[in-house]
């Protein structure tokens, strides 16, 4: 059975990583002592659920979590170094702290190293989150011992509503446009003065097609852009939007 570690320290661990090149060491006090830090562990880099959705909304919220005092988050994985640096590349994940724990030791002594050699991962964390205070945790989100890899509790957004329920996340925003497009460049500039995070999904790229456009905009024409969900419409409707 999978237990929490609330109220205990942390297990210390000296973990080998590379830096410029050249391998280094980091220890669990360099990690945690005198700092405030959010950790996230899951089974793998580059697997689907941690590439699509676990690790994408840490980084996302990070700067509200540093707004809400928390000066790093961690992410850790069962990987070598390389895979983690290689990861972090491909997710253009700048605000995570990449921890490889390579031999398992921080896992294991977390209480959470489990055996995935049936599907041929070997050991491998269990997902899960926590909050740690000075080297001690304060608050853990295991995910429950299901088959499959359950992933419920160990979000982003639930450690930010536990850290203050008051907290508001950034609006997340999806710009459909396509090359040479200027009413696209128009909308992509003004999301970019206002600073505004966005994910941009581009026709011609990745088989999106005018055809995608229509099934899920019901418009014929870019950009297209969507605000938590809402449906706001072409560059003029953003720019209304965006006086308000």
């Amino acid at each position: 059975m999978l237990k929490s570690r609330e109220g205990q320290p942390v297990p210390q661990v000296t973990f080998p990583i590379r830096v410029n090149d050249e391998w280094q060491k980091v220890s669990s006090d360099a990690l945690f002592k005198g700092k405030t830090v959010v950790l996230f562990a899951l089974p793998g880099a580059f697997t689907p659920t941690c590439s699509s959705t676990h690790l994408p909304r840490y980084n996302e919220l990070a700067e509200v979590f540093k707004a809400n005092g928390i000066d790093s988050i961690i992410c850790l994985s069962v990987n070598d170094p390389f895979v983690m640096e290689t990861w972090k590349e491909e997710q253009h994940a700048e605000n995570i702290y990449f921890l490889p724990d390579g031999n398992g030791e921080f896992s294991q002594g977390m209480g959470l190293l489990v055996d995935k050699s049936e599907i041929g991962l070997g050991k491998r964390s269990w997902r899960y989150s926590m909050l740690v205070k000075d080297g001690r945790i304060e608050k853990m989100f295991i995910e429950p011992e299901q088959p499959g890899d359950p992933f419920m509790v160990s979000d982003a957004d639930t450690m930010l509503k536990h850290i203050n329920p008051k907290a508001r996340p950034p609006a997340r925003i999806t710009l459909f446009s396509k090359p040479g497009c200027p009413h696209c460049a128009r909308a992509r500039k003004m999301l970019g003065d206002r600073k505004y995070r966005f994910e941009e999904i581009e026709l011609g790229s990745h088989g999106i097609s005018y055809s995608s456009l229509q099934a899920v905009t019901g418009r014929g024409t870019t950009p297209q852009v969507y605000i938590d969900g809402q449906h706001i419409g072409g560059a003029d409707e953003l720019t209304a939007w965006l006086a308000k």
